[in-house]
């Protein structure tokens, strides 16, 4: 139905007579807006693509993360989610947090566990690695919203340019007929037709998309958050101030009757024998 009607309208050339007709001014007006166009077109595909993709994979990670209790799961077993933004925001997470189980562990009851400072400093790396994300995720649509709000400004300047161009025409001419108006007119109107056609597309697909990444962005946010709770909970040294003392005194105990040579864990309390 909807080509059927289409078609008459483009077998009636008016268009192409629109276009014909224009004056250099307005075909300068449509190239710069099919230049808008095919870049607007780009990014709503490659976005849609992409949107998708992080779609489809988030929701995989987010069935791996809730089968285990451990953070560090998903990177011992090496499993890739490489499409998921949600995922390079956990694996960053997870690298800050091996390394300082791996360069500065605190043992607690025998358990690799990290001070207060280090979880601090993998806090700040979600909170860096989340905006990373939604800034890769908000690149390119700058050019949909120059579409969106440029478009139709564009094609109006084209349209105003003709017809100021037609009129001047006529009065050099000394002839008002519509006859000799109506072609300068409708090569006019071709510029603000074409404005409309680049702006309506982009419009639609940059609030489909805007909400999406919306939706991605808080859904970051949350995770981080869910993220570094689990991490307190699971590898943070929590133990309250009489613990750490008990736990330094038998430290010390260790190394005072320990055979010289002998090697004793000092990571809570150094101590000079």
């Amino acid at each position: 139905m909807i080509a059927s009607t289409i078609q008459p309208l483009l077998a009636s050339g008016a268009l192409q007579f629109a276009f014909e007709k224009a004056t250099t001014e307005g075909k300068i007006t449509i190239s710069v807006l099919a230049a808008l166009s095919l870049f607007s077109w780009t990014i709503i595909l490659t976005k849609f693509r992409q949107l998708r993709t992080a779609r489809k994979w988030a929701k995989k990670f987010f069935t791996a993360y809730s089968s285990s209790r451990d953070p560090l799961d998903i990177k011992n077993k090496g499993e890739d989610f490489e499409g998921a933004p949600v995922y390079q925001l956990y694996i960053r997470g997870a690298d800050e947090l091996a390394f300082h189980l791996q360069k500065n562990p605190k043992l607690v009851k025998g358990e690799k566990r990290i001070s207060t400072a280090a979880f601090e400093a993998v806090k700040v790396t979600l909170e860096q690695a989340a905006a990373t994300e939604a800034m890769a995720l908000e690149k390119g649509m700058i050019v949909l919203s120059t579409a969106v709000a440029g478009g139709p400004f564009i094609g109006l300047l084209g349209t105003v340019w003709g017809v100021m161009e037609t009129f001047a025409g006529i009065a050099r001419a000394n002839s008002a007929s519509l006859t000799a108006m109506a072609p300068g007119v409708a090569g006019a109107l071709i510029a603000t037709v074409v404005g409309l056609l680049v702006a309506i597309p982009a419009m639609f697909a940059y609030n489909f998309m805007v909400t999406t990444i919306r939706s991605i962005t808080q859904e970051l946010d949350g995770f981080a958050s869910v993220y570094a709770t689990q991490i307190d909970h699971a590898y943070v040294e929590n133990r309250n101030l009489e613990e750490k003392i008990a736990d330094a005194f038998i430290r010390f105990e260790e190394r005072r009757s320990a055979p010289k040579g002998y090697p004793v864990s000092d990571d809570v309390l150094h101590c000079p024998d």
